[in-house]
């Protein structure tokens, strides 16, 4: 099995905690992790909820979404791979999570995190 077919089968419950443990580790609020994936999915909170109860996979969440226009604007390397060049388009959207998830960590602003264009 392939990376990216791995990426595909992988539920967002699956990684959901690890996310909340890295950010927990680093005092960083867990309600921006879930502020920056409705951010990028362009997805309420409820709908988010849903997917982990349901278990969905990242291939059905990133189905069934539009990004976020400025997602493209997500740049920077995250497990050794420069985001902006993943070829396939679904490791591509997994990464930007994991990538701003990574800057939460790392202690960006909130803002900054969302690329917010608006002066």
């Amino acid at each position: 099995m392939t990376t990216d077919e791995r990426i595909a089968r992988m539920t967002l419950a699956s990684v959901h905690p690890h996310y909340l443990a890295k950010l927990e580790r680093k005092d960083v609020n867990p309600d921006h992790y879930l502020e920056a994936l409705a951010w990028l999915t362009q997805s309420s909170r409820e709908r988010i909820q849903s997917w982990i109860d349901a278990k969905w996979t990242f291939a059905q969440i990133f189905d069934s979404v539009q990004l976020n226009p400025n997602a493209s604007l997500i740049k920077g390397v995250i497990c050794g791979w420069r985001v902006e060049e993943i070829e396939n388009p679904l490791s591509q959207k997994v990464r930007y999570l994991d990538k701003l998830v990574d800057e939460l960590a790392k202690g960006k602003a909130l803002g900054k995190v969302l690329r917010n264009t608006d002066g």
